[in-house]
């Protein structure tokens, strides 16, 4: 197989997670796996160390692990490292660059897939591929894997974890209709093995918008790793220790953030809440620009409880976990929103608070989870009440519902959620 994902470890992407367990489960399925991802410089020079090293020491080492160079003009700042021809004909090679994004791609990662194809092409050469898988975002991945399929003439498949034409979050359409963007998604579908989605709610939308491909759509929801989190122990509440409320993962600018910290300023004067503290746990943004911005929504609630406790490595997220009592899934809301984080959320066996609008995809997930609080509305004095309920949950909980709480997450480890499919994908090869 060769697998398509631009984001890969060591990059501390949020779909990395996806990426780094397909190539690994494959790989212990007997698969041959030829990943292809982007340059370590992207990620460590112009990502400015958006990168988590330790966790590419957890790729299984029978997966190949292949780094196509990347022409980075649309992400090259520092005019000393400009080409010559950059550096003296400034405004040409501007034009040619726009030239290739309405012609070719649209799509700033363009400058990875001249390489993708050309390694791909001479590794095909030496070894011939029987399928190929890519996953988006970026999907210059799907060109790529619509590209190669057909000069290989070996099956493909796509793999949304995001949406590629419209916004998930604000669900609108992204690009003019009938542009050519829309043309392209169009072409990849009709030539695609299989389509796969992280939720019902992107496969239907897909289904109605490209009837032409429903019965190849299918979804592979996301999971979690036992090898990275174990199994945690139980323990039961002291109730003369403060409860710690935590949320983990990367903060974006999309997150509710202030209905959840009035919502917490709220809750917090209730007995069960005394003394309590909402530790935030994660990476600010993705770029250093959005850092500052989203301190500064964070730091007017420190007199309240609320802490940034900094980054953390995804190896270092069980010891995290475990100084936790309540866990605060706090997303921006969208029917179409899953996010990888509830399902390790859930792994915990912990109360989990949702801070969301409602019918969020990823609550057809926690809707059987027996520790889980949500309101049916986006308020802080909604928030407030669903954390006090959360932490009397965390107050009262034993050893039965701990225990039903870890069996609901084991329908959702990665083998579970990856077995189907992986099967599916063999059978397309035989």
């Amino acid at each position: 197989m060769l697998y398509l994902s631009f984001y890969f470890p060591p990059s501390r992407a949020s779909g990395v997670f996806r990426a780094r367990a397909t190539a690994n489960h494959l790989a212990e399925k007997g698969w041959d796996v030829t990943v292809h991802t982007a340059p370590r410089e992207f990620f460590e020079h112009y990502l400015d160390g958006a990168s988590d090293p330790a966790l590419e020491t957890t790729i299984d080492p029978r997966v190949r692990v292949v780094r196509p160079a990347m022409n980075m003009f649309p992400f090259e700042q520092d005019i000393r490292r400009f080409s010559t021809m950059r550096r003296n004909f400034p405004t040409a090679m501007q034009n040619l660059y726009n030239l290739a994004q309405r012609r070719i791609f649209q799509e700033p990662y363009l400058g990875w897939m001249p390489s993708v194809l050309n390694t791909a092409m001479r590794q095909h050469m030496r070894d011939k591929f029987d399928l190929v898988l890519a996953t988006g975002n970026p999907f210059v991945s799907f060109a790529a894997a619509h590209e190669l399929g057909r000069w290989f003439k070996v099956p493909y498949v796509v793999d949304y974890r995001d949406a590629w034409t419209f916004n998930q979050f604000t669900e609108t359409v992204r690009f003019p209709e009938g542009g050519h963007v829309m043309r392209w998604e169009e072409k990849v579908l009709r030539r695609a093995s299989e389509v796969v989605f992280v939720n019902d709610g992107m496969r239907q939308w897909h289904r109605d918008r490209y009837p032409f491909a429903a019965d190849r759509m299918t979804v592979v929801p996301n999971g979690w790793e036992p090898e990275l989190l174990g199994r945690p122990e139980f323990r039961e509440s002291d109730p003369n220790k403060p409860l710690t409320f935590s949320y983990l993962g990367t903060v974006t600018s999309y997150l509710p953030l202030e209905t959840l910290f009035e919502g917490w300023r709220l809750a917090r004067p209730h007995p069960v809440m005394a003394g309590s503290q909402l530790n935030i746990h994660g990476h600010l943004g993705f770029r250093p620009h959005e850092i500052a911005p989203i301190r500064a929504r964070i730091d007017p609630y420190e007199e309240y409880g609320v802490n940034y406790m900094g980054a953390f490595s995804k190896t270092e997220a069980d010891s995290v976990y475990a100084g936790t009592d309540v866990l605060v899934f706090c997303v921006p809301g969208s029917r179409y929103v899953t996010s990888g984080k509830v399902f390790e959320y859930m792994a915990t066996g912990k109360p989990i608070v949702s801070v969301h609008e409602p019918g969020l995809a990823a609550s057809e997930v926690l809707s059987d989870y027996p520790m889980w609080t949500a309101e049916d509305k986006l308020t802080p004095d909604a928030v407030a009440q669903a954390l006090i309920a959360s932490g009397e949950s965390a107050r009262k909980m034993d050893r039965s519902t701990f225990e039903s709480a870890l069996a609901h997450a084991a329908r959702y480890t990665r083998d579970a959620t990856l077995g189907p499919w992986e099967q599916r994908l063999r059978a397309m090869v035989k």
